[in-house]
């Protein structure tokens, strides 16, 4: 079954954490052999894995904060040199495309040749390494590198369709993960423009008051690109039952992420194995999102499986990101139809994506 993923950081693991993601998540493992840190040596996402598990569309992110926080690789102590990195990683989504890996989806008629392409492929007796070109939808985790909410329209411009306006701790323009701050006066001014231009806003990482202000201030398309249950798993990371229903009632999508902490409560990075979370677990976020819904239109995959670790923080029955297929069959074992899971696995984001582009 074909799968669209709503959030991956391909960028960010291609230029700083310097793997060729051309080559395959083994091989990267064992160029990392003896490389000490979270994720080394055990990464679960490169482009032959996602051609592999029919990942055929993803939203691919830029990443770079400055938050004031000394994070090596990721929190800058200027939005200018955020502002940078981000257009370094923009710059490598378009070689990718230029060499012909992927394909750079902005506008619904290319939603919808891409997807027939992809659907054709499927249906097709053709092997993995012969699909179409993956397609990247892109997005920007944190809106820290847009220098002035004026600038928004050059990063539209330049292909941005999908932005998260907050991070972890104080952004710029938004209160995210751990903090209890709002938006500020420049995140008031970022949403008019974002909704002037048409751009879609992920209300993912906002803290509980920025979440509230933004869907108050935002009246276009809002998705939740990689967040899962409060219910299941108490955190301020994931969203309430009432956040979700404020999602599905504007139409809005929740991708579901496969990071163990956010799967299994009292799961502890650097001291929890992940010998007890298993993609059951995603199933159960994803069930739960469709109890609060009353339907299976709302929630998607969001894995964020490249999102600073590998193996020993994801399910412990997924190798790489190709195993995503198992969760069709892990669906219709608890009465999803085939409609249903078809939904789930990629017809939500399709229908989110061309009422956004005005199909």
């Amino acid at each position: 079954m074909l799968i669209i993923d709503a959030h991956l950081d391909l960028a960010w693991n291609a230029l700083q954490w310097n793997r060729d993601l051309r080559l395959s998540a083994y091989t990267i493992r064992t160029q990392e052999g003896g490389t000490a840190g979270p994720g080394r040596a055990q990464g679960t996402v490169a482009l032959p894995e996602m051609r592999r598990g029919r990942v055929a569309l993803s939203f691919v992110t830029m990443l770079a904060r400055s938050t004031g926080e000394a994070v090596p690789h990721l929190d800058y102590p200027s939005p200018l040199q955020a502002y940078g990195i981000a257009q370094g990683q923009l710059a490598y989504y378009r070689a990718l495309e230029q060499l012909g890996h992927a394909r750079i989806i902005a506008d619904a008629e290319a939603l919808e040749q891409h997807m027939a392409e992809w659907q054709a492929w499927d249906a097709s007796d053709e092997s993995d390494a012969d699909t179409p070109p993956l397609g990247f939808v892109l997005a920007m985790e944190g809106a820290d590198p847009i220098l002035t909410p004026e600038q928004v329209e050059a990063w539209w411009n330049a292909g941005l369709r999908v932005l998260g306006i907050t991070h972890y701790g104080h952004g710029r323009y938004a209160g995210g993960t751990g903090v209890e701050d709002g938006l500020t006066d420049l995140g008031a001014a970022l949403l008019t423009e974002m909704e002037r231009v048409g751009m879609i806003l992920d209300v993912t990482h906002c803290s509980d008051r920025s979440f509230w202000q933004a869907l108050e201030r935002f009246n276009g398309p809002v998705l939740a690109s990689h967040n899962n249950c409060r219910a299941l798993v108490p955190h301020q990371r994931q969203f309430s039952d009432e956040q979700l229903r404020a999602i599905i009632e504007r139409d809005g999508v929740i991708g579901v992420a496969f990071d163990a902490w956010m799967l299994q409560p009292g799961w502890v990075k650097g001291q929890s194995t992940n010998e007890s979370v298993t993609l059951a677990n995603v199933v159960d976020h994803i069930d739960h999102i469709c109890q609060v819904a009353g339907d299976s239109r709302h929630v998607g995959i969001g894995s964020d499986l490249d999102g600073g670790f590998g193996r020993e923080q994801s399910p412990r029955d997924l190798d790489t990101i190709a195993d995503l297929q198992h969760i069709p069959h892990l669906l219709t074992q608890r009465g999803y139809t085939e409609q249903d899971v078809t939904s789930i696995m990629h017809g939500n984001w399709t229908r989110l994506l061309r009422r956004a582009w005005g199909a």
